[in-house]
């Protein structure tokens, strides 16, 4: 691990300066995928065909709210409990955790973690899903969570499920969860995909595809991790999430840099 990922700085000459916040690192943007990429067709008719602007936020935009723990319930971070009505949700027990970092490695705390996806049959409790797998009755898809004081997070859940997706003929998503991360203010919010790791759907997917550069898919990919398992119970994966700088996770709402 180099020094900007532990979290010290260095001089041009090489040697340690107590100064803890660096300029922020440049974005890579070699690993943003185009705007237009036919391959995912949805693209061909909303891609912008001119040079974006950047617009000046309000106050109201920058400032506030702040999230705190007395504003979520108690089951808000667990998937298979928060929707239940008669058992709990039906597919394969899940653990999700991770930390939310800057670029030089510092956990976010407070961050507010939300999170949705299907079920385990690949279904969106959703009225304009009408994939042929089954509702499951006690899983809503939904929750949140914030994270604590050295930006870690964890949140229960089943497994999502693939699906199939009118893109081209016989086009899949892999399984995947949806994130979205909250600042001190509704601006600053960042949406990203999570995927599991050795998924084979992850490499034929339009929409993985699209990204061009291989090291930026990896970060997209949640690695099995058996210490945070549960013996008998359920299987955890990790999932870190780095807002800045040139290891950022690819966020899909801010592919121009964070």
């Amino acid at each position: 691990m180099d020094d900007a990922a532990q979290g010290r700085v260095t001089t041009p000459m090489g040697k340690p300066t107590s100064n803890p916040y660096p300029e922020m690192y440049e974005r890579d943007h070699n690993v943003q995928p185009a705007a237009f990429t036919p391959i995912y067709k949805t693209t061909v008719l909303r891609s912008p065909r001119n040079a974006l602007l950047t617009m000046d936020h309000s106050l109201s935009e920058t400032t506030g709210p702040v999230f705190n723990h007395n504003e979520l319930g108690l089951l808000d971070n667990d998937l298979i409990l928060n929707y239940a009505k008669d058992g709990e949700a039906i597919g394969p027990r899940t653990i999700v955790h991770g930390y939310v970092l800057e670029e030089n490695g510092r956990g976010l705390p407070n961050t507010l973690v939300e999170f949705w996806q299907a079920n385990a049959g690949g279904r969106y409790r959703h009225k304009h899903d009408t994939y042929l797998a089954p509702i499951d009755p006690n899983f809503g898809g939904c929750g949140r969570t914030l994270t604590d004081e050295n930006g870690y997070y964890y949140f229960r859940t089943i497994k999502p499920g693939a699906y199939p997706w009118r893109n081209y003929t016989n086009s899949w998503r892999p399984a995947h969860i949806h994130f979205s991360l909250f600042g001190e203010a509704f601006a600053q919010r960042l949406i990203t995909q999570m995927y599991f790791e050795g998924d084979p759907l992850v490499a034929i997917c339009p929409i993985v595809k699209t990204i061009p550069d291989q090291g930026a898919i990896d970060r997209l990919v949640a690695k099995l991790d058996m210490n945070a398992s549960v013996p008998m119970d359920t299987l955890a994966y990790r999932f870190d999430m780095v807002l800045r700088g040139r290891r950022s996770t690819l966020f899909e709402n801010r592919l121009e840099g964070n």
